[in-house]
């Protein structure tokens, strides 16, 4: 069973909860990082809290949601380690998996209703990264700039 973490700001909260219960009821272990009322709320410190979670080991991926998902998604990728993708299809879902090992789903709340939402998490969630030398070696340049130890572009 994959442990997953759910965080979300006020606007994300209305998709939290229907999205913790689906993913529940297909063998998921969700861990609720807040926020956990409808309150307005800084959507940058609840994705800090889901990823210093995430980061200390507590499980697998994590899902963020927000109003659009870009604020989240932003606040996410700020964290080394973190490789969030806001996803609203269920292609780029599956890309950012395979792709680019994306580690964090970020979702927006007011522009796809709960169903594409749980439909996007499957996707995220059941796609491995793709162990291909072109892939892995763009994600080693990922973390190279990341890490500030990329110096030369042609890799």
């Amino acid at each position: 069973m994959k442990k997953i973490l759910i965080g979300c700001d006020h606007a994300g909260f209305p998709a939290k909860q229907p999205l913790i219960d689906y993913l529940t009821s297909e063998g998921y272990e969700l861990i609720d990082c807040g926020t956990y009322t409808a309150d307005s709320c800084d959507y940058p410190l609840n994705a800090h809290a889901t990823c210093k979670r995430l980061l200390n080991g507590e499980a697998e991926c994590a899902i963020l949601i927000c109003g659009t998902g870009i604020g989240i998604s932003i606040a996410a990728n700020k964290h080394k380690g973190i490789r969030a993708a806001l996803c609203g299809d269920l292609y780029s879902a599956e890309m950012s998996r395979q792709h680019n090992a994306a580690n964090v789903l970020c979702m927006g709340a007011r522009v796809i209703d709960i169903e594409l939402m749980k439909q996007i998490a499957d996707k995220f969630l059941t796609t491995d990264s793709l162990s291909t030398d072109r892939h892995v070696r763009r994600q080693q340049q990922l973390s190279a700039i990341e890490d500030g130890t990329i110096d030369d572009l042609s890799f």
